[in-house]
């Protein structure tokens, strides 16, 4: 339906007013004080909010240049981009600009995820108004988009990809486009632009919509040549505003998570499984199983769009001879084929389906390695989750536009937000009862500095001043998020890149390796402060380290659990300054402990898996492991026993046959009792 300019406007002001009202409804003002960063040190939902305030602290203190959001403060000295740790890089790039007028403490993340709902429902208004000429349906059709599962979901835990308008955005001027056999919009122009600098996942969803709306042009109009163009101009542009943002500074998809394409992928039942990082989304649908990486491929409808979406098919069919399926898809059969390409793209070559895994469909490497870019594969199905809302939404208007002559399509609208909004309750009601409620803990499990967890040992406080760099011996993957912010905070570099969603792993390797051997060789840097959280790493490098006046040790937090191992420690020029009943100094009674190594014959460190393979039956649960190190080797040399809680094992063998390892035979029938353990070595 055709609408003059001023009604557009108007439905676009009235879904981002009403955007406006479910945002203060659910989140409250709390978010939107820009001083208030409580909710993100303390990693409101998860600790990935965590990573996007400590991106925002790091470029702050930055000098600005080109490209924008670029940062020598993280992965130091080589620098990375604050897109690569989800920063919403036009916002990080405008308040770094204003941040002399800003406040010490400042926040934009409460303003970002405002507009994205206002803009969610001012997009959504539109698209049900395409289907209706008057402004209440319209309203009502906004509601399942400004509530919808996958973008509550997201706000305040995935921040930056909460701008779920740009695939409304970029479907609204597809349909816009169909009907007015029109391929060219500024705002779908705009939109492909604006993906890159808010989220790159959100690129491959909009140009899928770009790409079947020209293609179907170019088809239907059998004039290929404009089409084309005006694609080459939007990538053109699009990938300036890639560089401009830093996207191709410091990434690549070798480094992150460790995961590849396929673990995160789309599970069969996702569309009526309402489970999410163990929030339940539905008041009425059981939760379902779910394996591998499935929670990130989240993408539950809602009751009310489920039975609507039903209704809707069902009607369809039965009106076939007049509603002519086969011919809208032929008239939109380039839609039909992004959607396929994104649902295979989302479930991926693992097929997953409830709590099994079906199927895994071998990939050459480099398809593989380049689908890893988007390894968070099931976020991809997102315009196709919105196509089936608005199918809802569409559907209940036209089958009720008419019905004994009366328009009772807002009354069919009214009922689906009734039995979606009751669906979703649970979720609904702990998402306005969360960030509202939400009170930091006392004090953080290592540093201190942000908002707290337990008692600490206080070492960050006796470090502050001495140290410029924070020097990650290797990926924090622990305590990253907590010390990226104190690192931040204290105005030091981090060359830790655990934090970062990507980053050139080799790169970043050979930088460790070489602080591991200026250690060594007893070279440590100025202003450097080292840590690890691998016993191996520290273990390797500790003799050297205090032996060239470094105060080399084991911090450990308190909870009400007891003390806890957090984080080892080099730090150069302390000597022998620092003590704290939290802090296990370096010496040669420092406490050891297995290795952390599993494979098909090992557990946990501990020799115990499928060894009728190797012919090693008689050893089962009595040969443990432990990584090679000078200390090590010291401790085992002379030793007739390990001790752990009082209890000694008596030592049969050691053997060093394979390099880097130590394996100790032990007279005992059962090791398991060691995992874990702090042990001893007795002479």
């Amino acid at each position: 339906m055709e609408h003059s300019k001023r009604e557009t406007q108007t439905r676009f002001l009235l879904g981002a007013l009403l955007g406006l009202a479910v945002f203060l409804l659910l989140y409250g003002f709390g978010p939107l004080n820009v001083t208030n960063d409580a909710f993100l040190r303390g990693g409101y939902v998860e600790q990935d909010i965590q990573q996007h305030y400590a991106g925002w602290l790091f470029y702050r203190q930055s000098p600005l240049g080109l490209p924008l959001c670029f940062t020598q403060r993280i992965n130091w000295p080589a620098g990375l981009s604050v897109a690569f740790t989800d920063s919403i890089p036009l916002f990080a790039a405008l308040f770094r600009l204003l941040s002399p007028l800003l406040p010490s403490t400042f926040q934009y993340f409460g303003i970002y995820t405002l507009l994205c709902f206002m803009l969610q429902g001012g997009f959504g208004a539109l698209l049900a108004g395409l289907f209706t000429r008057r402004a209440l349906p319209a309203l009502l059709g906004a509601v399942p988009f400004v509530v919808s599962p996958i973008l509550l979901e997201r706000a305040f835990r995935h921040t930056s990809l909460a701008a779920h308008f740009l695939i409304l955005g970029a479907l609204y001027y597809y349909l816009l486009g169909r009907r007015q056999n029109r391929f060219a919009y500024k705002g779908l122009f705009a939109l492909n632009c604006l993906a890159f600098a808010l989220h790159p996942y959100f690129v491959p969803m909009t140009y899928a919509l770009t790409f079947a709306l020209l293609a179907e042009h170019a088809v239907h109009s059998r004039r290929p040549a404009k089409p084309l163009l005006y694609l080459a101009g939007n990538l053109a542009a699009t990938l300036a505003v890639g560089w401009l943002f830093g996207l191709f500074q410091g990434g690549s998809s070798s480094g992150g998570s460790g995961i590849s394409y396929g673990h995160f992928c789309m599970n069969l039942n996702a569309l009526w499984n309402p489970s999410s990082l163990g929030l339940r989304w539905s008041l009425l649908l059981p939760v379902q199983n779910q394996v591998l990486g499935n929670y990130d491929g989240f993408n539950y409808l809602g009751l009310g769009v489920l039975l609507g979406c039903l209704g809707v098919g069902l009607w369809a069919l039965a009106r076939r001879k007049t509603v002519h399926p086969l011919l809208w898809c032929r008239r939109h059969f380039c839609l039909l084929l992004v959607c396929l390409c994104l649902t295979g793209f989302a479930v991926s070559n693992v097929i997953t389906a409830n709590g099994a895994v079906l199927l895994r469909l071998p990939l050459p490497q480099l398809v593989t390695e380049l689908a890893t870019t988007f390894r968070s594969s099931g976020r991809l199905f997102w315009p196709v989750y919105y196509l089936l809302t608005l199918f809802c939404v569409a559907g209940l208007a036209r089958m009720f536009r008419s019905v004994k002559g009366r328009d009772l399509s807002a009354a069919a609208l009214a009922v689906l937000c009734a039995v979606q909004l009751l669906d979703l309750s649970p979720a609904l009601a702990a998402k306005a009862a969360s960030l509202r409620q939400y009170e930091p803990a006392v004090a953080d499990t290592v540093t201190g500095t942000t908002p707290a967890l337990c008692e600490t040992s206080g070492f960050f406080e006796t470090a502050a001043g001495r140290y410029s760099h924070l020097i990650a011996l290797d990926p924090l993957k622990q305590t990253g998020l907590r010390l990226a912010l104190y690192a931040a905070d204290a105005g030091m570099t981090s060359t830790d890149t655990s934090f970062a969603a990507r980053y050139d792993e080799t790169a970043a390797t050979a930088a460790a390796q070489k602080y591991r051997s200026a250690i060594l060789r007893g070279e440590l840097p100025a202003g450097c402060l080292f840590v690890t959280e691998r016993e191996e790493t520290f273990l390797a490098l500790a003799d050297a380290a205090r032996q060239a006046g470094a105060w080399c040790g084991l911090l450990s937090f308190r909870d009400a659990g007891g003390a806890h191992p957090a984080i080892y420690v080099i730090a150069p020029g302390l000597g022998d300054s620092f003590s704290s009943p939290l802090a296990t100094a370096y010496s040669e009674a420092f406490p050891f402990h297995l290795a952390d190594y599993s494979d098909d014959h090992w557990s946990a460190g501990i020799l115990s898996l499928n060894l009728e393979a190797i012919g090693r039956q008689e050893d089962e649960n009595k040969v443990v492991l432990f990584y090679d190190t000078p200390f090590l080797r010291r401790k085992l040399a002379g030793a007739k026993a390990l001790r752990a809680g009082g209890e000694d094992y008596p030592i049969l063998n050691v053997s060093d046959a394979d390099e880097g390892w130590l394996m100790v035979t032990l007279d005992t029938q059962d090791a398991r009792a060691l995992a874990g353990k702090s042990l001893e070595a007795v002479s």
